[in-house]
């Protein structure tokens, strides 16, 4: 009896073994030589719309391949942004990231959604640009249930250029990179003299890993609450969901305190001392709302 449990341990001991040698060799395997797996993700951060529609007709980033990116801080990055091409001669190399090109509602990606814009396999090196171009035409808003055209200022470019200094994106395994874009909808939405609306896309990035987030509840749910987090500097937005419960992603480590402008029916609250650590998710619980 002794040795046939002696015998049975062995043979899970060989299995295992085998099993962890077999997943080393999987994940070598799928990354080939001198390439990198990035995924790019989008996420929302929200403004005061039922929808901000935006299209994107393509994504490119430029990977320097050398070997010290820092040789390269002082490069004119808007210049090189502006002809985007792969140029041999270079360690600059440009790659489309495949995007399906089509308009987008970007106020769908709120509380803690996000869509995968991309997974693709890019030169292996340093991101230094993520060049965004948008469709000037398609773009509208709704607001209140009217649908507004979303102009594009006359005389700016149809991209939008997001420089980094290499090191953003988040390695979660070897040779896997992945970095979170937040669409600012309050700073890339305006209203010009005119009364019409503008878009002028800004993004922040994030890594998940080294940001934190707020969560919670609004009620009731019909507050139709608008939410200000703020700590020194740095601000953020949130609009709960039809059930109440928001997410606010993408912050720095910090105190912060949360204003709540609970429409014409609900007063106004502020939430304070809410610290904020990365990677951790801090929950503030339901927070209840006094009509006036």
């Amino acid at each position: 009896m002794k040795q046939k449990n002696i015998l049975v341990v062995a043979c899970v001991a060989i299995v295992a073994a085998l099993s962890f040698v077999a997943c080393k060799k999987d994940q070598s395997a799928q990354m080939p030589q001198g390439k990198q797996e990035f995924s790019l993700y989008m996420t929302d951060g929200p403004g005061f719309f039922d929808q901000v529609l935006v299209e994107i007709r393509s994504v490119q980033v430029l990977v320097d391949t050398g070997k010290d990116t820092r040789r390269n801080d002082t490069c004119n990055w808007d210049r090189i942004g502006a002809t985007p091409n792969r140029r041999p001669d270079s360690s600059l190399v440009w790659q489309d990231l495949g995007v399906s090109p089509g308009v987008y509602d970007i106020m769908n990606l709120r509380n803690g959604v996000d869509t995968l814009l991309s997974k693709i396999m890019i030169p292996k090196g340093a991101i230094r640009l993520i060049r965004i171009l948008f469709g000037t035409q398609n773009n509208a808003l709704v607001k209140d249930g009217v649908t507004y055209p979303l102009k594009w200022p006359a005389g700016t470019s149809d991209y939008v250029l997001i420089k980094l200094k290499g090191h953003e994106a988040d390695e979660y395994l070897t040779g896997r990179t992945r970095l979170w874009l937040d669409f600012d909808i309050n700073r890339s939405v305006t209203v010009g003299l005119n009364n019409y609306f503008y878009l002028r896309p800004f993004f922040h990035f994030f890594v998940t890993k080294n940001s934190g987030s707020v969560a919670g509840k609004i009620e009731p749910k019909d507050a139709k609450a608008v939410l200000t987090l703020v700590s020194g500097t740095d601000t953020a937005y949130g609009l709960p969901d039809k059930d109440g419960r928001f997410k606010i992603r993408g912050l720095n480590d910090g105190t912060y305190s949360l204003f709540i402008n609970g429409s014409s029916a609900y007063a106004d609250t502020t939430i304070n001392n809410i610290k904020v650590t990365a990677p951790k998710e801090t929950s503030i619980g339901a927070i209840g709302l006094r009509r006036k």
